[in-house]
């Protein structure tokens, strides 16, 4: 099986350019961190078109498998669009990202709403943007969904989330199928479920599950559509209920380090597909529609954050710290899963590594070390420093936390630098702020 953009650490467009530094789409990195200052988040147009291009490669003989990029991972307008150009749907799992892909032109029959605990306004919003597909949770969300629907003089397409009982290896925090989880349907939760539904205004149209996030190891989905296509049709003969679409989820694995081995996409394709028709032909149903919800393998590789070097401090007979002007408020990852990273200085890329240091965040937090022990040329103040395969969840996490704004992000292709997300200024920082007349010294 052929090699896919998930399995590289840097994206497909990095190079060494001709004044020695590093360059992504074009650009040089050390130019753009003077031009729109740091940190910044930087996303390669190219990498991410070419990943998009990868699954659709990796699935195009079965016609009927449907690409719903998970939102969750980065969601802006301009990485929206791009993904939407490529003929991707989107799972969406807040009144946000449901928002800012109406707001982008998405096709909203190609959105799919997902989540644990949705809202009254967040299901009202769905029903009024004609979200294609609406994943009910649990009982309560039924329940409400029902009522909802009536009062729109509508009926609710849906799938059911269940929890298969799958664990995968990976993180406890992102692991999502097994059966202690905070998501889905259980099992034997599903008859009384269906039953619910039958007298309701939700239109069923299968089952979705998911099994978890950076996932190396591809039988976990044989395993899942295995059951999905069992319960579908145990649901066809007990109910005569025909359903006719299964979601499997996303979780494919990224690079993050040497140490890292994802499986291809296209290895994961052939897998699920040979696993599909084996189910199909076992439980005797005819070929439902797949829906699959890549996120971190859609857009991690394609992004970089670049961060200027600071203040350094040696431990004696201990670690350098090296901090810059970044950290966990910009990237969480590292203080909340231990996730490691990749780095390179980008304004001596090719210099040979001197020391192994500890990169440090700059925020008031002694757990805000976003490298440990990364061999490096020895960093100087003004150095910029680039960080491989953080398009994923880093700005979804972002934070204000000690006050900081939320750093710039960029697109680039061709040359070309183009501002996707502002900087955010102190102003914002206040924007909604609001001081009680009754506290107020200047009135």
């Amino acid at each position: 099986m052929p090699d896919s953009i998930n399995q590289f650490i840097r994206p497909v467009t990095c190079c060494v350019n001709d004044n020695g530094n590093l360059e992504i789409g074009g650009c040089d990195l050390v130019e753009l961190a003077k031009q729109y200052g740091t940190p910044l988040y930087v996303i390669d147009e190219q990498t991410l078109r070419g990943v998009c291009c990868d699954y659709k490669r990796a699935f195009v003989s079965y016609p009927k498998v449907n690409m719903m990029y998970a939102s969750k991972a980065l969601c802006t307008m301009a990485t929206t669009a791009i993904i939407s150009s490529e003929g991707f749907g989107f799972d969406v799992v807040s009144a946000g990202e449901m928002y800012t892909v109406y707001k982008t032109g998405v096709d909203m029959s190609k959105v799919l709403f997902n989540g644990n605990n949705k809202s009254v306004d967040e299901l009202l919003l769905a029903l009024d943007l004609g979200v294609g597909r609406i994943s009910v949770d649990n009982f309560l969300e039924l329940s409400l969904l029902n009522e909802l629907a009536k009062s729109r003089n509508k009926t609710a397409d849906i799938l059911l989330r269940i929890t298969p009982g799958i664990e995968c290896h990976t993180h406890e925090y992102i692991q999502t199928g097994h059966l202690d989880s905070k998501f889905g349907f259980d099992l034997t939760q599903i008859d009384e479920a269906v039953e619910f539904i039958l007298e309701s205004n939700l239109k069923l149209h299968g089952l979705h599950a998911h099994i978890g996030s950076q996932i190396f190891e591809t039988k976990v989905y044989e395993d899942e559509v295995d059951i999905l296509v069992k319960e579908l049709a145990r649901l066809q003969k007990k109910y005569s209920l025909k359903l006719d679409e299964i979601n499997i989820g996303g979780g494919i694995g990224v690079k993050y380090t040497e140490a890292d081995m994802p499986p291809s996409v296209y290895t994961a394709a052939d897998l699920i597909l040979k696993s599909l028709q084996t189910s199909i032909a076992k439980y005797g149903i005819e070929e439902p529609s797949v829906f699959l919800e890549p996120g971190r393998s859609i857009i991690s590789t394609s992004g970089v954050t670049l961060y200027t070097i600071g203040s350094s401090k040696q431990v004696p007979n201990g670690k350098k710290y090296v901090a810059v002007d970044g950290g966990m408020s910009d990237n969480a990852r590292p203080s909340m899963y231990r996730a490691e990273y990749t780095a390179v200085v980008a304004n001596k890329p090719e210099e040979k590594s001197s020391q192994s240091v500890t990169i440090a965040g700059r925020f008031c937090e002694s757990g805000d070390i976003l490298i440990q022990n990364i061999n490096l040329p020895e960093p100087e103040e003004g150095d910029i420093l680039c960080v491989f395969n953080t398009g994923a969840y880093n700005y979804s996490m972002a934070s204000n936390y000690n006050r900081v704004e939320k750093p710039a992000m960029v697109l680039v292709n061709n040359s070309q630098s183009d501002i996707i997300v502002c900087r955010e200024t102190l102003d914002d920082l206040i924007g909604h702020d609001v001081i009680p007349d009754r506290l107020r010294t200047d009135v």
